[in-house]
């Protein structure tokens, strides 16, 4: 049996200890390429729960120079180190407290911060020596933040309220600089520097000696508990310390990690995706794939290809996976992926999906965009289009895509190549399933089935009731096309049940100006108002309705009950031929008590 061995250790250095162990660069942190983010209320709170010995919480570490991870290192904000100098430990949480000490204690110079409302600041700090020992005060209003000028003014700069622009200043207001706190000869020159203004005064020398005594011990004594990952740790139980222990208000990103794991090979990850996000952001509708989107869609063909040399080798792109990625890999893969991405987006808007708003599900463009590299030349057939058509609209409206999605991009991929090869149907197709009762539960865009159901009206070739325009990408951008109902809420609200006509059966994408007019008026009123103002013909405006799978008779004579049922029936049709699945369920107990008939 294999003796297990542990992966950490505990450790409790102290506060100057560990500051001086990251000002000589023994301490930096992994290359995540992410500055540290606390504001001026926070690091005085935090100087604030040191003063009283409170704790700030553990501080974890990685040794380095093992077999194990290896990131990419920097040294903290305002410390400067030489070039090639190797760092024992990375701090993998923690960051921001200790950057924020450092700083404020250790660096020397003014800590750049933020208000508490994100405004760049740069800011000195000081203890109120006497409200430090008054019990009666609360310790964070001891803590003095001040800026560059180390004055403190009022009456727009005109007035002095505070000079801490001198030491004897300092002395002569009893305001202790943190900046000293932790450096000997700098400290015992401040000190000595007070005792000589004070050398007459028993009260002031009495009241340093028990501030020495009642804070500053307590900084000189802190200990800050560390937790040690091994210089072997594998990169998966490295990466997975971020989802469970980190406490830097900000989680990090498989992303970020796998930056710092290709710095080491001296590959900048975020230049190279900022270059390519740019390029992929012209297209609207790719607007959503983001850096861990990209990296894991580059997994996903990296291994797909490996499984085509060996089929023992799953195909798959879960998190671990990605952290496994090599630089070669990610080299060899992201031009294809991303030319992958540009095919998707023509793809997407043959299917009438124009921009990452209207998208019902950014994260199938994983999966999207990897099959369309794939496809090379073969993206051009029309019968392989429509296969990829089928497989999409039956991820949207079978939902398949709202939860943990991994395992069906890795069944995606291969399935996919597969089908189009031996006739062989996509689990995704196979999975796929939509029930009647479902449209009126799609009440907005937060439902992706909701997005693509709106698509498809497009694709059916919807016009505007007004200007007779196919809701097409022009008029969608310059007209302010969005969706609208039909039978409009203040005429129905009194009158039907929300759950009919506030659904997609309900509704329509349509120009502002097309819904100015509808108003609140029943259709009968509206559709009148419109041929007058138009002086569009009857028929015309007829015509313009059934392009939405609206039956004209109904609207005109505002009968809601039978549109309902009407357009539903309609919408149903769209669905199977978008899926090329029929839809069961049409005259079950659920729709008539849902409906009040079924479907035809």
């Amino acid at each position: 049996m294999t003796a297990i061995t542990s992966t950490f250790k505990s450790g409790e250095p102290s506060l100057p200890d560990i500051l001086r162990d990251i000002n000589s660069g023994k301490v930096q942190l992994p290359d995540f390429q992410r500055g540290w983010v606390w504001d001026d209320d926070h690091i005085a709170s935090l100087i604030a729960s040191i003063s009283l010995s409170y704790p700030i919480g553990a501080v974890m570490l990685l040794q380095t120079g093992g077999d194990g991870v290896q990131f990419h290192p920097r040294p903290i904000q305002g410390v400067t180190v030489q070039n090639d100098l190797k760092p024992e430990y990375l701090i993998l949480d923690g960051q921001q407290r200790m950057t924020s000490l450092y700083l404020a204690m250790s660096s020397g110079q003014p800590v750049p911060t933020t208000t508490n409302k994100g405004k760049e600041i740069e800011r000195y700090y000081y203890l109120d020596i006497v409200k430090s020992l008054n019990p009666n005060e609360d310790r964070l209003d001891a803590v003095l933040s001040i800026p560059t000028t180390k004055q403190i003014t009022s009456d727009f700069g005109r007035k002095i309220d505070l000079d801490l622009t001198t030491q004897e200043n300092e002395f002569s207001q009893c305001y202790f600089p943190l900046g000293v706190i932790f450096d000997q000869n700098a400290y015992s020159a401040w000190r000595r520097g007070f005792q000589k203004m004070f050398r007459n005064d028993d009260g002031k020398l009495d009241l340093f000696d028990n501030f020495e005594a009642e804070v500053v011990n307590r900084f000189q004594s802190y200990r800050i508990p560390t937790i040690e990952l091994l210089r072997d740790t594998p990169k998966e139980a490295v990466c997975q310390v971020f989802e469970k222990v980190n406490m830097g208000g900000v989680t990090l990103t498989v992303f970020e990690l796998v930056t710092a794991m290709f710095a080491a090979d001296n590959y900048n990850l975020r230049e190279d995706w900022d270059k390519r996000k740019e390029r992929v952001s012209e297209q609207n509708v790719l607007k959503g794939m983001d850096s861990t989107a990209f990296l894991t869609a580059v997994t996903l063909l990296s291994t797909f290809q490996v499984n085509q040399q060996d089929s023992t080798k799953p195909v798959t792109c879960k998190r671990k996976n990605v952290l496994k990625l090599t630089l070669e890999e990610y080299k060899r893969n992201a031009d294809t992926v991303e030319d992958g991405l540009r095919k998707a987006a023509r793809f997407l808007a043959r299917e009438k999906i124009f921009d990452s708003r209207t998208l019902p599900y950014s994260t199938q463009l994983i999966p999207l965009s990897v099959i369309c590299a794939l496809l090379g030349d073969r993206f051009e057939i029309d019968t392989i289009r429509r296969r990829l058509a089928q497989w999409f609209w039956c991820g949207v409206f079978g939902e398949l895509y709202g939860g943990a999605n991994e395992t069906r991009f890795s069944l995606d991929v291969p399935d996919f190549m597969e089908w189009i090869e031996d006739q062989r149907q996509p689990r995704t197709i196979r999975d796929a399933s939509f029930a009647p009762t479902r449209l009126l539960s799609m009440q907005s865009r937060l439902s992706a089935a909701y997005k693509g159901l709106m698509a498809l009206l497009m694709q059916a070739g919807s016009n505007d009731f007004l200007s007779g325009d196919p809701i097409e990408i022009t008029s969608y951008f310059d007209l302010a096309i969005d969706i609208h109902h039909i039978f409009p809420k203040a005429y129905c609200e009194s009158k039907y049940k929300r759950s009919l006509w506030n659904s997609s059966v309900n509704k329509a994408p349509l120009s502002a100006k097309t819904n100015r007019i509808i108003g609140g008026k029943a259709p009968s009123v509206y559709l009148t108002n419109i041929e007058k103002q138009s002086n569009m013909e009857s028929s015309r405006l007829d015509n313009i309705l059934t392009t939405h799978k609206i039956d004209p008779d109904l609207l005109r004579v505002d009968a809601f009950e039978k549109f309902i049922r009407d357009r539903a029936a309609n919408l149903l049709g769209l669905i199977e031929a978008a899926t090329g699945k029929g839809i069961s369920g049409r005259d079950s107990e659920e729709v008539i008590h849902e409906y009040g008939a079924a479907l035809r």
